[in-house]
Protein backbone atom coordinates (compact mmCIF):
# COMPACT_ATOMS: atom_id res chain seq x y z
CA UNK A 1 0.00 0.00 0.00
CA UNK A 2 1.40 3.50 -0.93
CA UNK A 3 1.22 6.16 1.18
CA UNK A 4 1.57 9.25 -0.53
CA UNK A 5 1.17 12.85 0.01
CA UNK A 6 -2.84 12.82 -0.32
CA UNK A 7 -2.48 9.36 2.33
CA UNK A 8 -0.55 11.79 4.70
CA UNK A 9 -2.63 14.00 4.08
CA UNK A 10 -6.04 11.89 5.01
CA UNK A 11 -4.57 10.15 7.78
CA UNK A 12 -3.60 14.01 9.72
CA UNK A 13 -7.50 13.98 9.86
CA UNK A 14 -7.80 11.31 11.61
CA UNK A 15 -5.80 12.30 14.30
CA UNK A 16 -7.44 15.61 15.02
CA UNK A 17 -10.80 13.37 15.57
CA UNK A 18 -9.03 10.58 17.58
CA UNK A 19 -7.38 13.47 19.94
CA UNK A 20 -10.90 15.39 20.60
CA UNK A 21 -13.09 11.89 20.51
CA UNK A 22 -10.41 9.50 22.94
CA UNK A 23 -9.92 13.41 25.40
CA UNK A 24 -13.08 14.76 25.55
CA UNK A 25 -15.23 11.55 26.05
CA UNK A 26 -13.13 10.37 29.18
CA UNK A 27 -13.33 13.67 30.23
CA UNK A 28 -17.49 13.79 30.44
CA UNK A 29 -17.59 12.56 34.06
CA UNK A 30 -15.31 15.48 35.32
CA UNK A 31 -17.58 17.42 33.34
CA UNK A 32 -20.66 16.72 34.98
CA UNK A 33 -19.09 17.15 38.56
CA UNK A 34 -17.83 20.43 37.44
CA UNK A 35 -21.33 21.69 35.78
CA UNK A 36 -23.12 19.98 38.95
CA UNK A 37 -24.76 17.93 36.83
CA UNK A 38 -26.23 14.32 36.53
CA UNK A 39 -24.74 11.73 34.22
CA UNK A 40 -27.59 11.52 32.03
CA UNK A 41 -27.74 15.29 31.60
CA UNK A 42 -23.67 14.72 30.87
CA UNK A 43 -24.51 11.99 28.40
CA UNK A 44 -26.49 14.21 26.60
CA UNK A 45 -23.12 15.72 24.92
CA UNK A 46 -22.87 12.37 23.22
CA UNK A 47 -26.53 12.99 22.16
CA UNK A 48 -25.21 15.91 20.52
CA UNK A 49 -22.37 14.99 19.19
CA UNK A 50 -24.80 12.54 17.47
CA UNK A 51 -27.50 14.96 16.08
CA UNK A 52 -24.01 16.71 14.65
CA UNK A 53 -22.97 13.53 13.53
CA UNK A 54 -26.57 12.18 12.15
CA UNK A 55 -26.68 16.49 10.23
CA UNK A 56 -23.56 15.12 8.11
CA UNK A 57 -25.55 12.12 6.49
CA UNK A 58 -27.60 14.77 5.11
CA UNK A 59 -24.67 17.21 4.14
CA UNK A 60 -21.65 15.64 3.03
CA UNK A 61 -22.84 14.07 -0.14
CA UNK A 62 -23.74 17.00 -1.71
CA UNK A 63 -21.13 19.13 -0.49
CA UNK A 64 -18.85 16.13 -1.86
CA UNK A 65 -20.36 15.99 -5.09
CA UNK A 66 -20.43 19.88 -5.60
CA UNK A 67 -17.27 20.78 -4.26
CA UNK A 68 -15.03 17.13 -3.67
CA UNK A 69 -13.56 15.84 -0.93
CA UNK A 70 -10.75 18.05 -0.32
CA UNK A 71 -13.07 21.30 -0.12
CA UNK A 72 -15.16 19.39 2.34
CA UNK A 73 -12.74 18.11 4.58
CA UNK A 74 -11.39 21.54 4.77
CA UNK A 75 -14.93 22.85 5.70
CA UNK A 76 -14.76 20.53 8.49
CA UNK A 77 -11.69 21.69 9.54
CA UNK A 78 -13.34 25.39 10.22
CA UNK A 79 -16.34 23.92 11.16
CA UNK A 80 -14.41 21.55 14.08
CA UNK A 81 -12.17 24.84 15.56
CA UNK A 82 -15.40 27.09 16.10
CA UNK A 83 -17.17 23.87 17.68
CA UNK A 84 -13.94 23.11 19.60
CA UNK A 85 -13.81 27.07 20.62
CA UNK A 86 -17.34 27.05 22.35
CA UNK A 87 -16.58 23.42 23.99
CA UNK A 88 -13.65 24.61 25.68
CA UNK A 89 -15.26 27.93 26.82
CA UNK A 90 -18.85 26.90 27.76
CA UNK A 91 -19.20 27.07 31.53
CA UNK A 92 -23.15 25.80 30.82
CA UNK A 93 -25.00 22.98 29.46
CA UNK A 94 -26.02 26.10 27.46
CA UNK A 95 -22.99 26.13 25.79
CA UNK A 96 -21.32 22.82 25.82
CA UNK A 97 -24.30 20.90 24.31
CA UNK A 98 -24.30 23.16 21.55
CA UNK A 99 -20.13 23.11 21.26
CA UNK A 100 -20.21 19.56 20.73
CA UNK A 101 -23.06 19.38 18.48
CA UNK A 102 -20.65 21.71 16.38
CA UNK A 103 -17.51 19.59 17.19
CA UNK A 104 -19.42 16.79 15.80
CA UNK A 105 -20.13 18.08 12.59
CA UNK A 106 -16.92 19.61 11.57
CA UNK A 107 -15.13 15.87 12.41
CA UNK A 108 -17.94 14.25 11.08
CA UNK A 109 -17.20 16.08 7.97
CA UNK A 110 -13.54 15.38 8.18
CA UNK A 111 -14.67 11.12 8.51
CA UNK A 112 -16.97 11.69 5.99
CA UNK A 113 -14.90 12.65 2.99
CA UNK A 114 -11.73 11.02 4.08
CA UNK A 115 -12.83 7.45 4.69
CA UNK A 116 -14.04 7.43 1.06
CA UNK A 117 -11.10 9.89 -0.53
CA UNK A 118 -9.06 6.37 0.73
CA UNK A 119 -11.21 3.86 -0.25
CA UNK A 120 -11.02 5.12 -3.57
CA UNK A 121 -7.22 6.23 -3.21
CA UNK A 122 -6.38 2.78 -2.46
CA UNK A 123 -8.59 0.30 -4.57
CA UNK A 124 -8.12 -2.84 -3.36
CA UNK A 125 -6.52 -2.06 -0.32
CA UNK A 126 -8.73 0.00 1.36
CA UNK A 127 -9.87 -1.89 4.24
CA UNK A 128 -5.77 -2.04 5.08
CA UNK A 129 -6.11 2.26 4.26
CA UNK A 130 -9.25 2.45 6.61
CA UNK A 131 -7.38 0.16 9.05
CA UNK A 132 -4.19 1.34 9.33
CA UNK A 133 -5.68 5.48 9.23
CA UNK A 134 -8.03 4.72 12.48
CA UNK A 135 -4.90 3.09 14.00
CA UNK A 136 -2.70 6.79 13.33
CA UNK A 137 -5.35 8.07 14.97
CA UNK A 138 -5.42 5.86 17.97
CA UNK A 139 -1.84 6.47 18.17
CA UNK A 140 -2.32 9.88 18.80
CA UNK A 141 -5.46 9.35 20.27
CA UNK A 142 -3.62 7.40 23.33
CA UNK A 143 -1.79 10.62 24.67
CA UNK A 144 -5.13 12.93 24.80
CA UNK A 145 -6.86 10.87 28.01
CA UNK A 146 -3.05 10.81 29.49
CA UNK A 147 -2.99 15.13 28.53
CA UNK A 148 -6.35 15.09 30.17
CA UNK A 149 -5.49 13.53 33.70
CA UNK A 150 -2.24 14.61 33.66
CA UNK A 151 -3.85 18.36 33.30
CA UNK A 152 -7.10 17.93 35.89
CA UNK A 153 -3.68 16.33 38.39
CA UNK A 154 -1.90 19.71 37.95
CA UNK A 155 -5.17 21.36 38.54
CA UNK A 156 -5.25 22.77 34.76
CA UNK A 157 -9.10 20.71 34.34
CA UNK A 158 -9.58 18.72 30.90
CA UNK A 159 -10.52 21.43 28.69
CA UNK A 160 -6.51 22.75 27.82
CA UNK A 161 -5.98 19.37 26.82
CA UNK A 162 -8.92 19.04 24.53
CA UNK A 163 -8.23 22.56 22.89
CA UNK A 164 -5.51 20.78 21.71
CA UNK A 165 -8.00 19.42 19.02
CA UNK A 166 -8.01 23.08 17.44
CA UNK A 167 -3.75 22.75 16.74
CA UNK A 168 -3.90 19.56 14.98
CA UNK A 169 -7.02 21.13 12.83
CA UNK A 170 -5.08 23.46 11.32
CA UNK A 171 -1.88 20.67 10.83
CA UNK A 172 -4.38 18.48 8.89
CA UNK A 173 -6.06 21.97 7.18
CA UNK A 174 -2.44 22.95 6.17
CA UNK A 175 -1.27 19.66 4.85
CA UNK A 176 -4.17 19.33 2.93
CA UNK A 177 -4.60 22.64 1.22
CA UNK A 178 -1.19 22.07 -0.70
CA UNK A 179 -2.94 18.92 -3.03
CA UNK A 180 -5.25 19.45 -5.94
CA UNK A 181 -8.74 18.88 -5.98
CA UNK A 182 -8.38 15.36 -8.16
CA UNK A 183 -8.77 11.59 -7.68
CA UNK A 184 -9.48 10.80 -4.25
CA UNK A 185 -10.12 14.50 -3.20
CA UNK A 186 -12.17 15.92 -6.43
CA UNK A 187 -16.06 15.00 -6.86
CA UNK A 188 -16.97 11.45 -6.75
CA UNK A 189 -17.56 9.58 -10.09
CA UNK A 190 -21.11 8.51 -11.09
CA UNK A 191 -22.29 5.91 -8.74
CA UNK A 192 -23.13 2.39 -10.81
CA UNK A 193 -26.20 0.34 -10.30
CA UNK A 194 -26.05 -1.52 -6.64
CA UNK A 195 -26.52 -5.51 -6.40
CA UNK A 196 -26.41 -7.57 -4.03
CA UNK A 197 -23.33 -8.89 -3.51
CA UNK A 198 -19.97 -7.21 -2.73
CA UNK A 199 -17.01 -6.10 -5.49
CA UNK A 200 -14.80 -8.80 -6.60
CA UNK A 201 -12.36 -9.13 -3.13
CA UNK A 202 -8.74 -8.74 -3.87
CA UNK A 203 -6.92 -12.00 -4.72
CA UNK A 204 -5.74 -14.37 -1.81
CA UNK A 205 -4.23 -17.13 -0.36
CA UNK A 206 -6.23 -21.00 -1.22
CA UNK A 207 -7.47 -21.04 2.74
CA UNK A 208 -8.60 -17.50 2.54
CA UNK A 209 -9.86 -17.70 -0.56
CA UNK A 210 -13.17 -19.98 0.53
CA UNK A 211 -14.10 -17.62 3.02
CA UNK A 212 -13.76 -14.39 0.76
CA UNK A 213 -16.60 -12.35 -0.30
CA UNK A 214 -18.23 -12.98 -3.60
CA UNK A 215 -18.12 -11.29 -6.63
CA UNK A 216 -20.47 -9.27 -8.54
CA UNK A 217 -21.29 -11.87 -11.26
CA UNK A 218 -22.08 -14.49 -8.39
CA UNK A 219 -25.54 -13.15 -7.96
CA UNK A 220 -27.65 -12.47 -11.07
CA UNK A 221 -30.23 -10.46 -8.91
CA UNK A 222 -30.79 -6.37 -9.14
CA UNK A 223 -32.23 -4.57 -6.55
CA UNK A 224 -34.42 -1.21 -7.94
CA UNK A 225 -31.77 1.55 -8.86
CA UNK A 226 -30.58 3.68 -6.07
CA UNK A 227 -30.97 0.87 -3.53
CA UNK A 228 -27.96 -1.06 -1.59
CA UNK A 229 -27.47 -4.17 -1.73
CA UNK A 230 -29.12 -6.19 0.70
CA UNK A 231 -25.53 -7.62 2.38
CA UNK A 232 -24.47 -3.61 3.28
CA UNK A 233 -27.40 -3.54 5.84
CA UNK A 234 -26.20 -6.79 7.75
CA UNK A 235 -23.00 -4.66 7.67
CA UNK A 236 -24.37 -1.40 8.36
CA UNK A 237 -26.71 -2.72 11.46
CA UNK A 238 -22.83 -4.23 12.96
CA UNK A 239 -21.23 -0.64 12.47
CA UNK A 240 -23.94 1.04 14.39
CA UNK A 241 -23.20 -1.74 17.44
CA UNK A 242 -19.74 -0.85 16.87
CA UNK A 243 -20.05 2.90 17.43
CA UNK A 244 -22.72 1.86 19.98
CA UNK A 245 -20.04 -0.37 21.92
CA UNK A 246 -17.38 2.26 21.60
CA UNK A 247 -18.65 5.39 22.41
CA UNK A 248 -20.39 3.60 25.40
CA UNK A 249 -17.34 2.81 26.52
CA UNK A 250 -15.05 5.89 26.24
CA UNK A 251 -17.64 7.99 28.18
CA UNK A 252 -18.32 5.83 31.34
CA UNK A 253 -15.07 3.52 31.89
CA UNK A 254 -13.81 6.26 33.90
CA UNK A 255 -16.66 6.61 35.82
CA UNK A 256 -16.79 2.67 36.88
CA UNK A 257 -12.95 2.88 37.53
CA UNK A 258 -13.39 5.28 39.79
CA UNK A 259 -16.83 3.70 41.97
CA UNK A 260 -15.17 -0.09 41.83
CA UNK A 261 -11.57 0.37 42.33
CA UNK A 262 -11.52 4.40 44.50
CA UNK A 263 -9.35 5.70 41.81
CA UNK A 264 -9.10 9.03 41.73
CA UNK A 265 -10.79 11.12 38.66
CA UNK A 266 -7.71 11.93 37.14
CA UNK A 267 -6.06 8.58 37.48
CA UNK A 268 -9.25 6.85 36.13
CA UNK A 269 -9.61 9.38 32.76
CA UNK A 270 -5.84 8.66 32.55
CA UNK A 271 -6.81 5.21 32.50
CA UNK A 272 -8.73 4.93 29.79
CA UNK A 273 -5.40 5.38 27.84
CA UNK A 274 -5.20 1.56 27.97
CA UNK A 275 -8.35 1.21 25.95
CA UNK A 276 -6.74 3.16 22.84
CA UNK A 277 -3.49 1.36 23.20
CA UNK A 278 -4.98 -1.64 22.85
CA UNK A 279 -6.84 -0.16 19.92
CA UNK A 280 -4.17 1.27 18.58
CA UNK A 281 -2.36 -1.94 18.26
CA UNK A 282 -5.67 -3.88 17.06
CA UNK A 283 -5.91 -1.44 14.17
CA UNK A 284 -2.26 -1.68 12.72
CA UNK A 285 -2.62 -5.31 13.07
CA UNK A 286 -6.02 -5.38 11.07
CA UNK A 287 -5.25 -3.35 8.64
CA UNK A 288 -2.23 -5.67 7.17
CA UNK A 289 -4.83 -9.16 8.01
CA UNK A 290 -7.67 -8.03 5.99
CA UNK A 291 -5.43 -8.25 3.25
CA UNK A 292 -5.03 -11.85 3.44
CA UNK A 293 -8.42 -13.28 5.59
CA UNK A 294 -11.98 -12.57 4.95
CA UNK A 295 -12.31 -8.81 7.50
CA UNK A 296 -15.82 -10.41 7.96
CA UNK A 297 -13.86 -13.06 10.24
CA UNK A 298 -11.38 -10.77 11.45
CA UNK A 299 -14.25 -8.73 12.69
CA UNK A 300 -16.52 -11.66 14.73
CA UNK A 301 -12.59 -11.95 16.49
CA UNK A 302 -12.31 -8.66 17.26
CA UNK A 303 -15.93 -9.35 18.80
CA UNK A 304 -15.38 -12.03 21.13
CA UNK A 305 -12.01 -10.12 22.25
CA UNK A 306 -14.18 -7.35 23.23
CA UNK A 307 -16.10 -9.68 24.98
CA UNK A 308 -13.08 -11.10 27.22
CA UNK A 309 -11.93 -7.61 27.63
CA UNK A 310 -15.31 -6.36 29.12
CA UNK A 311 -15.77 -9.62 31.52
CA UNK A 312 -12.19 -8.52 33.40
CA UNK A 313 -13.12 -5.21 33.44
CA UNK A 314 -16.48 -5.61 34.64
CA UNK A 315 -15.45 -8.28 37.36
CA UNK A 316 -12.39 -6.40 38.73
CA UNK A 317 -12.06 -4.07 42.03
CA UNK A 318 -8.42 -3.32 41.27
CA UNK A 319 -7.18 -0.26 39.07
CA UNK A 320 -3.98 -2.15 37.72
CA UNK A 321 -6.36 -4.99 36.69
CA UNK A 322 -9.33 -2.74 35.28
CA UNK A 323 -6.26 -1.25 33.14
CA UNK A 324 -5.87 -4.97 31.39
CA UNK A 325 -9.22 -5.10 31.16
CA UNK A 326 -9.27 -1.94 29.11
CA UNK A 327 -5.93 -3.12 27.07
CA UNK A 328 -7.91 -6.66 26.00
CA UNK A 329 -11.45 -4.43 25.10
CA UNK A 330 -9.28 -2.03 23.05
CA UNK A 331 -7.78 -4.78 20.63
CA UNK A 332 -11.03 -6.01 19.75
CA UNK A 333 -12.45 -2.29 19.87
CA UNK A 334 -9.67 -1.34 17.72
CA UNK A 335 -10.76 -3.76 14.97
CA UNK A 336 -14.27 -3.39 14.90
CA UNK A 337 -14.62 0.33 13.34
CA UNK A 338 -12.24 0.58 10.23
CA UNK A 339 -12.85 -3.30 9.51
CA UNK A 340 -17.05 -2.45 9.89
CA UNK A 341 -16.54 0.73 7.82
CA UNK A 342 -14.82 -0.77 5.02
CA UNK A 343 -17.00 -3.66 5.22
CA UNK A 344 -19.95 -1.22 4.40
CA UNK A 345 -18.16 0.75 1.71
CA UNK A 346 -17.14 -2.26 -0.02
CA UNK A 347 -20.62 -3.57 -0.41
CA UNK A 348 -21.76 -0.28 -1.81
CA UNK A 349 -21.60 -1.38 -5.43
CA UNK A 350 -19.25 1.73 -6.43
CA UNK A 351 -21.64 4.16 -4.35
CA UNK A 352 -18.96 4.91 -1.34
CA UNK A 353 -20.24 8.53 -0.90
CA UNK A 354 -24.17 7.55 -0.68
CA UNK A 355 -22.74 4.20 1.72
CA UNK A 356 -20.68 6.62 3.62
CA UNK A 357 -23.35 8.62 3.79
CA UNK A 358 -25.60 5.88 5.41
CA UNK A 359 -22.62 5.11 7.94
CA UNK A 360 -22.67 8.02 9.42
CA UNK A 361 -26.15 7.97 9.65
CA UNK A 362 -26.02 4.81 12.02
CA UNK A 363 -23.11 6.03 13.78
CA UNK A 364 -24.27 9.25 14.58
CA UNK A 365 -27.80 7.08 15.91
CA UNK A 366 -25.35 4.90 18.28
CA UNK A 367 -23.37 7.70 19.59
CA UNK A 368 -26.87 9.55 20.72
CA UNK A 369 -28.40 6.63 21.96
CA UNK A 370 -25.23 4.19 23.81
CA UNK A 371 -23.83 7.15 26.25
CA UNK A 372 -26.88 8.65 27.15
CA UNK A 373 -28.34 5.29 27.73
CA UNK A 374 -25.69 3.93 29.64
CA UNK A 375 -25.48 6.93 31.83
CA UNK A 376 -28.79 6.90 32.80
CA UNK A 377 -28.82 3.56 33.84
CA UNK A 378 -25.83 4.34 35.85
CA UNK A 379 -28.46 7.04 37.95
CA UNK A 380 -30.37 4.49 38.47
CA UNK A 381 -28.71 0.87 38.80
CA UNK A 382 -25.12 2.40 39.34
CA UNK A 383 -22.14 2.27 36.84
CA UNK A 384 -21.64 -1.59 37.28
CA UNK A 385 -24.53 -2.48 36.54
CA UNK A 386 -25.26 -0.45 33.62
CA UNK A 387 -22.31 -1.80 31.68
CA UNK A 388 -24.08 -4.64 31.23
CA UNK A 389 -25.31 -2.57 28.77
CA UNK A 390 -21.99 -3.36 26.64
CA UNK A 391 -22.12 -7.31 26.12
CA UNK A 392 -25.62 -7.48 25.19
CA UNK A 393 -24.42 -4.81 22.20
CA UNK A 394 -21.58 -7.25 21.23
CA UNK A 395 -23.62 -9.88 20.72
CA UNK A 396 -25.97 -7.51 18.54
CA UNK A 397 -23.04 -6.85 16.61
CA UNK A 398 -21.60 -10.14 15.79
CA UNK A 399 -25.16 -11.51 15.16
CA UNK A 400 -25.41 -9.00 12.25
CA UNK A 401 -22.31 -9.72 10.96
CA UNK A 402 -22.89 -13.47 11.40
CA UNK A 403 -25.94 -12.96 9.22
CA UNK A 404 -24.13 -10.85 6.67
CA UNK A 405 -21.23 -13.83 6.14
CA UNK A 406 -23.93 -16.08 5.57
CA UNK A 407 -26.05 -14.50 3.33
CA UNK A 408 -22.77 -13.92 1.39
CA UNK A 409 -22.18 -17.49 1.80
CA UNK A 410 -25.62 -18.49 0.36
CA UNK A 411 -25.32 -16.19 -2.65
CA UNK A 412 -22.00 -17.49 -3.60
CA UNK A 413 -23.92 -21.24 -3.90
CA UNK A 414 -26.86 -19.75 -5.74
Amino acid sequence: MQRDRVTVAIYAHFVGWAWLIYGFSPAVPLLAAELGITKAQAGLHGTAMALGTFSTAFLSPGLANRFGRRRTMLLGSLVITVGVGTLVTGDSLALTLPGAFVTSLGGSLWISAAQPALAVHHHEASAAAVSEANGVGALFGLLSPLAVGGAVAIGWGWRPAVAVTIVLAAVAAVLLARLPSRGALGRPEAPVPAVDALPAAPARSATSARSAVPARSAVPARPAPGRFPRLLWHFWLGLVAVVAIENATTFWAADLIVTRTGAGPGAATGAVAGLIAGMCVSRFVAGPLSLRRAPEKLLLVAFAIAALGWLVLWTTTSAAVAVVGLVVMGLGYGAQYPLSVSLVLRASAGRPDGAQALATMGTGAAIAVAPFALGAAADQVGSHTAFVLVPLLIGCGAAAVLAGLRLAHRQTRS
